[in-house]
């Protein structure tokens, strides 16, 4: 154990985020999302929810300044398009609580798909809530 980090990250996770550098991306994926079939490194975490892990994650990666948006959400599908998941919002308060007002992508499924083949890694949940998938870009520590 370690003081101040928070014990949802394991070992595993924690070595990836040192190992990520400026503009490299993380998924953190919901438990209907095909990480093994996506992720180049898939972390799995299949106890956990997603904003449990976002808001542990962001106490220690801050997420990239020089991008129009630095978070991008997997846009609803047409079926599912009168749908806003009420977990965004949530997201939403995370990432203003960690890093202020930031802007939010939302990105086509299958756009989404090849992003996720090109991030760093994936975080497998076991997050219940549809379209709680999310990307974020790492950033650099100042200081």
């Amino acid at each position: 154990m370690l003081k101040g980090i928070p014990n949802i990250l394991s070992p595993e996770l924690l070595k990836v985020l040192m190992e990520m550098g400026h503009g490299d991306t993380i998924v953190i994926s919901d438990g209907n999302f095909p990480a093994e079939t996506l992720g180049k490194r898939v972390i799995r975490l299949d106890g956990h929810g997603v904003p449990e892990i976002l808001e542990a994650i962001l106490k220690l990666m801050p997420l990239d300044e020089y991008v129009d948006a630095a978070t991008a959400l997997m846009e609803v599908g047409k079926k599912d398009a009168s749908t806003i998941p009420t977990i965004w919002a949530t997201y939403k308060d995370l990432i203003s609580k960690a890093e202020g007002n930031k802007n939010i992508e939302h990105i086509e499924r299958f756009k989404f798909y090849d992003k996720a083949k090109e991030a760093y890694a994936v975080i497998a949940t076991g997050e219940a809530a549809i379209y709680a998938n999310i990307i974020l870009t790492k950033g650099v520590v100042f200081n």
